[in-house]
């Protein structure tokens, strides 16, 4: 569902909206206001330790609990993406990362029916630079996986997950 589904007020006056733009932008008449239906960025990791396995964490919270994710998370306002990747790391896994290369962007939703948001997966490779790997936050485990051995696409988070995981594999 779109992020503006269901606005017909204005946040900051209070007035009617104009929603002939709607779903991808609505506009308060009265005050200017404008809002735009652009997805959330999430900043994620491919991790290989030295054995050629990949780091999963399995989510200990809806949307998608129980299933395998790339570890990784939201962009706060004014965050670098990169530093994104590392705070998160750092919080989901115990693990200090060093980014690589960037490894792709795909485009998700996150959650169900009307409280879905659009998200748009940026990911990088990266490589363990220190800490202690111990599951934390909103992760219930950590594994690390040979490329034959990935979760089935039904076992992972997102749809986006799959795609990253694919390019993964054929890019090794």
């Amino acid at each position: 569902m779109a992020a503006l589904h269901g606005w017909r007020l204005c946040p900051r006056c209070g007035g009617p909206l104009d929603l002939a733009r709607a779903p991808a932008t609505v506009s308060c008449p009265a005050c200017s206001f404008t809002a735009y239906a652009n997805p959330v960025p999430a900043a994620n990791a491919l991790v290989v330790d030295e054995d050629g396995r990949l780091l999963l964490a399995r989510r200990a919270r809806d949307p998608a609990r129980g299933r395998w994710d790339a570890p990784g998370g939201f962009v706060e306002e004014g965050e670098h993406p990169l530093d994104t990747l590392v705070r998160e790391l750092r919080e989901e896994t115990g693990l200090e990362v060093e980014p690589l290369g960037f490894a792709g962007v795909w485009a998700d939703w996150y959650g169900d029916g009307d409280d879905a948001a659009a998200t748009l997966g940026l990911y990088w490779h990266a490589r363990v630079a220190g800490g202690a790997l111990a599951a934390a936050d909103d992760v219930a485990e950590l594994a690390w996986f040979r490329a034959d051995e990935l979760p089935s696409v039904d076992e992972l988070a997102f749809p986006s997950v799959a795609q990253a995981l694919a390019a993964w594999r054929s890019g090794r």
